[in-house]
């Protein structure tokens, strides 16, 4: 039996806009998919939460163990692996380098997509800050331009959120928190201070671009007590377009082989063709304008997905070439999970629409 699970951050409307937007929804395949799939599994989440609806789902799936809901996913070990690093032990987080937004009264995290930070710039905001936080008894690593990782062995019980759960809100409740909060926002501070004046966000600001102020800090895992929770079965036997941290953790379930395509050269007929006994697709373009609350490039975007992706697919679970499909949506606070079969597309009297996206 071919498997797909679709899973579409921010697919779901936010409620309070919801019909505006479906009213201008031209999707005859993803409504054909929705109205016919069997009543949806919906689950309600916090709005402070620590990890967005999507990400908590993933986790779930991928990472073995129980996660704890007032932190974002442990997952600092299997993103380090992704960059050809590997750390033995200790309690390492993802440290990554920011924009914080000054507003009236309170400092807002801006989309790291957005940051758009090259590898020279990194490299040079990186040798700043390694001193500072060596002094602290800190360890530095460098995986990329936009991902760093920090050991800091006695923040193990610090409570972290993940980049896209804080973005665009006041930062002052997604700040880590525990008994070593101070000490990590004194080291933040301090690199905040060195970054000020350095020659890189000089010449960045010089062309327009956002400075590069801050550090965020998520993504916290002890070793090895990480890996003696063991792992779990491989929930999946192919992905397609995992990129970052979701890849790492879909390499650390033994979920990823050689049919996995990145975000550039996956195109449908590659899913198709795969015929994955279980897989997992990820169609993230609906994730930054819903962060930037640009509904009218959402709606452009989800149009483009129809196209792409529910078109083709759609037309492959009625000629059997898929015999499943699970389409899991999402928005800031709510999931929701539609599975539809060959046999449910023959509901002639259930008429297509989009109409299960409403609160």
């Amino acid at each position: 039996m071919s498997q797909l699970d679709i899973l579409l951050p921010f697919g779901l409307p936010p409620p309070d806009l919801a019909k505006d937007l479906l009213r201008q929804c031209k999707t005859p395949a993803l409504a054909m998919l929705l109205a016919r799939a069997k009543a949806p599994q919906t689950e309600c989440f916090d709005p402070f939460a620590r990890a967005l609806p999507h990400e908590t789902w993933l986790a779930r799936k991928l990472l073995p163990g129980n996660l704890l809901p007032e932190s974002s996913p442990p997952l600092a070990d299997a993103l380090m692996r992704l960059h050809g690093l590997q750390a033995e032990s200790g309690t390492w987080f993802v440290l990554q380098p920011v924009h914080f937004h000054i507003a009236r009264d309170h400092l807002v995290l801006t989309d790291l997509r957005q940051l758009a930070l090259d590898e020279t710039e990194s490299r040079a905001l990186f040798d700043a800050a390694q001193p500072l936080l060596e002094e602290s008894g800190k360890t530095l690593v460098y995986g990329d331009a936009s991902t760093w990782f920090l050991q800091a062995d006695d923040w193990q019980d610090l409570h972290t959120a993940t980049p896209d759960a804080a973005c665009g809100r006041n930062i002052d409740i997604w700040l880590p928190q525990g008994a070593q909060e101070r000490a990590w926002r004194k080291l933040q501070n301090e690199v905040q201070m060195h970054w000020h004046m350095h020659e890189v966000n000089a010449a960045r600001e010089a062309r327009g671009a956002r400075p590069v102020n801050s550090l965020w800090l998520w993504g916290g895992a002890s070793l090895p007590q990480a890996a003696a929770n063991g792992a779990l079965p491989a929930p999946y036997t192919d992905v397609f377009k995992l990129s970052g941290w979701i890849e790492a953790l879909g390499a650390a379930a033994g979920a990823t082989n050689a049919t996995n395509k990145r975000q550039d050269d996956c195109h449908a007929i590659d899913v198709v063709l795969a015929a994955p006994q279980r897989g997992l697709l990820l169609l993230d373009a609906l994730l930054a304008p819903a962060l930037a609350t640009d509904w009218g490039s959402w709606l452009q975007e989800l149009q483009m997905l129809e196209a792409a992706w529910f078109a083709p697919l759609l037309s492959a679970l009625q000629g059997g070439r898929l015999q499943q499909m699970n389409l899991i949506l999402s928005h800031n606070t709510g999931l929701a999970e539609f599975s539809v079969r060959k046999a449910s597309l023959r509901k002639f009297w259930t008429k297509p629409g989009l109409n299960r996206l409403l609160p």
